[in-house]
């Protein structure tokens, strides 16, 4: 496969406004023409190796986020939008998708926000209970997609509370077992910690100071609880300052990610970034011996990887979604090329949807996206389980991966043939925007192409896609 043209515009102009310099300046620095800086800026032309080195070399930047970031994020959540029936007409071409992405992030975001205001605004008129009977009834991001979309911008990584979990955790005569040592934490905010056999898996009395845990749960999930009542007590000047920054539109949308940002502190606590970086570097990847080694479900470390990207000490690029059993993915991250479907399931091809017949088992999957991309893709189910007969079950299923070009550092890709072409199975993203034209599972036809449709003719699909 022909490598990638890196442009990186957006970011070139980024580094120079930072460090106050004029294009004059910053050409010399980087060994380059003033016209030819001025070209890489518009992404006129790609950013060469000399200018990637001279960025290393004179002002220390982390090369990696030259290629990773929010462009490709955009691009994908535009043509999904596009997809839309709304758009008639013929679509942008990629070309200038990508045009906008990299120039002007900020109107890109702005098309994307209008057309989700769209959609909701749809769904409400379909409601006649919703758009006539309530007074706050007006378009706005749900609180949900809104703080989704935060973390999605942010690369999943939180630079700020990911280094004071990781100092909460390292500090110099904290107990070695983090469990100890957060009960520890909370008695030192006078805070006490109960054990009861509950159906709530954590509860937390602020006037009496009691936290109460369920017996009913695993010891890891117990341990990530109480990390998490940590942080909403220890940590909230740290959290509030970075919902302050985030500027949410909405108090239910701030609260809904201020819960998150306590879910990433007991993450990172559990898991703190360097240790766990080498570890995971170690031993290849091997999620159940991290798991093991840092006492976290398989989840919790399947998700802590997708996060490992701090400046300076980036792991792999990896990317996580989580489903239900109708498909509907209820997380998502990718700090990859692949990036998932704003609305709907994913694609029925890729193996996540298999991991509910299998239970227990991590799947492989070599797999490759309309672009040409090719990656390694695991899939586990991680049901949660009731504690009680006749309580339900909750049932998700995980799927975790990165670009083939990693996949020799992880101990799952021992065995497969990654140089046979034949090996990598075509997946999608959504059928909107997925150009395959010969795909049996096709839910709708796929945005810019025309249908022909032949009464006589009975394949796969009762379309032939042109």
């Amino acid at each position: 496969m022909a490598q990638q043209k890196l442009y990186a515009g957006a970011k070139l102009r980024e580094v120079r406004t930072r460090i106050g310099m004029t294009q004059k300046h910053f050409a010399e620095k980087l060994g380059v023409s003033l016209p030819y800086l001025n070209q890489m800026e518009n992404n006129n032309r790609p950013v060469s190796t000399t200018v990637v080195l001279a960025l290393a070399q004179e002002f220390g930047l982390d090369v990696t986020e030259l290629s990773t970031g929010d462009s490709e994020r955009l691009v994908s959540d535009m043509r999904e939008a596009l997809a839309d029936p709304v758009f008639s007409g013929d679509a942008p071409p990629m070309a200038d998708l990508r045009l906008a992405a990299s120039n002007a992030p900020a109107l890109a975001h702005a098309f994307i926000a209008l057309h989700r205001s769209y959609r909701q605004t749809h769904e409400r008129l379909a409601s006649l209970d919703e758009a006539l009977g309530r007074e706050d009834a007006r378009a706005r991001p749900s609180p949900w997609e809104e703080v989704r979309d935060f973390f999605h911008y942010c690369d999943n990584y939180i630079d700020a509370v990911d280094r004071a979990a990781e100092h909460f955790a390292t500090a110099e005569g904290r107990p070695g077992n983090i469990r100890v040592a957060v009960v520890a934490g909370l008695g030192n905010a006078g805070v006490t910690v109960q054990f009861h056999d509950m159906d709530l898996i954590r509860s937390y009395d602020a006037g009496a100071k009691t936290l109460r845990i369920s017996t009913r749960i695993s010891p890891e999930t117990q341990t990530f609880q109480m990390l998490l009542q940590l942080a909403l007590v220890r940590q909230d000047a740290l959290l509030e300052a970075t919902l302050d920054l985030a500027r949410f539109q909405s108090d239910e949308a701030r609260a809904i990610a201020k819960i998150g940002l306590a879910n990433y502190f007991a993450g990172a606590t559990l898991m703190p970034y360097r240790a766990f970086l080498k570890a995971a570097q170690d031993c290849r990847h091997d999620i159940e011996i991290l798991s093991s080694r840092f006492g976290a479900s398989i989840e919790q470390v399947v998700h802590r990887l997708s996060t490992l990207q701090r400046p300076g000490a980036k792991g792999i690029p990896f990317f996580f979604v989580r489903v239900d059993q109708a498909g509907q993915i209820t997380k998502r991250h990718s700090a990859t090329r692949l990036q998932f479907a704003r609305f709907g399931g994913a694609c029925p091809l890729w193996n996540v949807h298999r991991a509910f017949e299998q239970p227990g088992q991590f799947l492989r999957q070599l797999a490759e996206t309309p672009d040409g991309v090719r990656y390694l893709s695991l899939a586990r189910d991680v049901s949660k389980p009731a504690g009680r007969f006749g309580a339900p079950v909750r049932r998700f299923a995980i799927s975790f991966g990165c670009e083939i070009s990693h996949a020799r550092d992880l101990v799952y890709a021992d065995g497969l043939d990654l140089g046979r072409g034949d090996a990598f199975e075509p997946i999608g993203i959504s059928c909107r925007i997925c150009e395959r034209k010969q795909c049996h599972q096709r839910s709708v036809p796929p945005l810019e192409r025309r249908l022909q449709v032949d009464p006589d003719v009975r394949d796969v699909l009762p379309y032939q896609v042109g």
